[in-house]
């Protein structure tokens, strides 16, 4: 069995993932960076070799490449960068994949991501912009139409296109007409926006009105601000990965702004806390993780996703805001209980799933030879 990553050479990711596959026995993975694939226009592996794909981020020049905008602080560009990811992921050749480029390129658009859950019955937020009657959103005009007509007075404006919260607005309006959004981005004088670490908030109409026109032209995807729970005092939500169908980690983050994650000064959360929440309200804490798996079940053909769950007000209803390509990044962090990936980080969660689909394949071959008397020889 031979591992190979499409990653960046040195990123942590990649180097956890090594680090998981000779913990188990098993020889260091063939890195074949991105830099190279984009500049080459694809790669080619081995028929026998296990090919998994590694976020392209936290590479300057990848996402220059990518997006056509040297700062890699910008905001802009997302839409250039989807065009570039998809067509490179396209480009690989050969291998047994863990992801499916056709499953990427949904879950990389917000947009096709939250229609194919809503079509599978996963709970997810009202969504203007998804699904066979989406609204076009061009401008803030069109946000604003959109607020009026669906009754919104609170809601996310995200890129379709983008991830780690960047270009996402929580906008809110009150009586009065009074509007604030709370955001990373940081709009300079220019008009040009930067992703900062920290979270503002815009009061000013026409100031928000100039982060969202500049947004549009890559893909806006609109959707229902949804009250959370909290723990702690702090609202929560919940980054739950599900490898090979079950869900086996779960983080708790929690936050006192509308935005969760950790960059942004958001903080891991008490999951047992969680937990026993979740059953003080009536549920089963397995339903809830059952949720996450249902959302994983509409990407059959990729091994590993991270699900990021909503909790309303009362943890009695969840919804899915997000599934991620790229959400293992989860580091010491070991399995849930019950999960088969207790005492096993994120990625030797996945290399014991690969191990396991990789014996249960070869048992199913041994089994038809000696069913039908046939024999291969290998060279």
């Amino acid at each position: 069995m031979r591992f190979a990553v499409v990653g960046n050479p040195g990123n942590r990711r990649v180097a956890l993932f090594a680090d998981a596959v000779r913990a188990a026995g098993l020889a260091t993975p063939r890195v074949v960076p991105w830099l190279d694939v984009l500049r080459a226009g694809g790669a080619g592996f081995d028929a026998d070799e296990i090919v998994r794909l590694d976020s392209p981020g936290e590479h300057p020049e990848v996402d220059g490449l990518l997006r056509g905008i040297p700062e890699a602080t910008r905001v802009e560009g997302t839409g250039r960068w989807y065009a570039r990811f998809t067509r490179a992921v396209r480009s690989l050749r050969g291998g047994v994949r863990l992801d499916d480029a056709g499953e990427l390129a949904v879950m990389f658009d917000k947009r096709r991501c939250h229609a194919t859950l809503a079509a599978a019955g996963v709970p997810v937020p009202d969504s203007p912009t998804s699904g066979p009657a989406a609204a076009r959103i061009t401008g803030w005009d069109d946000v604003r139409a959109v607020m009026r007509a669906h009754r919104m007075p609170r809601l996310f404006v995200k890129l379709a296109h983008g991830s780690s919260a960047s270009g996402v607005l929580a906008v809110e309006s009150s009586a009065g007409d009074r509007l604030r959004a709370t955001t990373s981005v940081e709009l300079a004088p220019d008009g040009r926006l930067f992703n900062s670490l920290r979270v503002r908030r815009y009061e000013r109409e026409r100031d928000v009105a100039a982060i969202v026109d500049r947004l549009a032209p890559d893909g806006l995807h609109l959707e229902r601000w949804l009250p959370k729970a909290a723990v702690g005092g702090r609202v929560a939500d919940l980054r739950v990965l599900v490898v090979a169908g079950r869900a086996t980690h779960a983080v708790v983050r929690t936050s006192t702004s509308p935005l969760t994650n950790l960059h942004l000064g958001g903080s891991r959360g008490d999951l047992d806390a969680v937990r026993d929440a979740v059953e003080a309200a009536g549920g089963r804490w397995a339903d809830v993780l059952a949720v996450c798996e249902r959302a994983a079940a509409c990407f059959p053909r990729t091994l590993c996703v991270g699900v990021d769950l909503l909790p309303a007000v009362g943890w009695r209803r969840f919804a899915v805001g997000e599934v991620n390509a790229f959400g293992d990044l989860l580091p010491r962090l070991t399995g849930l209980p019950g999960s088969g990936a207790e005492g096993l980080d994120t990625y030797a969660a996945q290399v014991a799933a690969v191990r396991r689909r990789h014996q249960q394949h070869h048992r199913h071959e041994q089994h038809h030879q000696h069913r039908t008397g046939t024999t291969h020889v290998s060279a």
